[in-house]
């Protein structure tokens, strides 16, 4: 049987988890004694034993180790802001795909120009629930929305363009990080 994660920081000998972290294993059904992967989002984690339920599911932990199940290299993401629902579905792709970091861009063609502070709160959420179903001990970064001219230095990137003839795996060698920029559906403006 799979063993269940949640995500907590820091990882101390006994920890207190969050009502939504609580939440969540009581509707798995745990009990007092069942085992629970607990990883801090930074890249530490350890094996949890339940000793109570109420109020919140308190946590006894054994050895706290260090587990990389990061790439090599650092990928951010660099992706226009999105109409509807269309931005979570990009951060849990992301996420469990092992990007390091999401950077959301305000272009001259995205549909939407901002977001609000509880949207983004929601990606972060998005990119910690992916990072605990794919086993990955990092929560990557979901950035608040920047212009291109405010992204600073680059120092490796591509740009996703639909009339380019390079296919990414032709362009990326994965020996530094690397920055990955997508646009909105028109694609970047000529300025961008």
């Amino acid at each position: 049987m799979r063993k269940h994660r949640v995500h907590h920081a820091p990882l101390e000998s006994t920890i207190t988890l969050s009502h939504f972290e609580s939440d969540h294993l009581r509707v798995l059904r745990v009990v007092i004694g069942d085992k629970v992967s607990v990883f801090d989002g930074a890249g530490l984690e350890a094996t949890g034993i339940i000793e109570s339920l109420e109020p919140l599911i308190r946590l006894r932990l054994g050895e706290v180790n260090a587990v990389n199940r990061e790439p090599p290299h650092a990928v951010t993401l660099c992706i226009a802001l999105l109409k509807s629902d269309k931005l979570a579905d990009v951060v849990r792709g992301a996420t469990e795909l092992g990007v390091a970091c999401v950077q959301l861009l305000v272009t001259d063609h995205s549909d939407a120009r901002e977001i609000g502070a509880q949207k983004l709160e929601r990606l972060r959420r998005v990119a910690n629930e992916a990072a605990k179903q794919c086993g990955r001990n990092v929560i990557p970064s979901v950035l608040e929305p920047v212009r291109i001219r405010d992204l600073g230095a680059v120092q490796r990137g591509l740009v996703a363009h639909p009339r380019s003839s390079v296919l990414l795996r032709d362009a990326v060698t994965w020996n530094s990080p690397i920055s990955v920029a997508t646009g909105p559906e028109g694609g970047f403006s000529d300025a961008e």
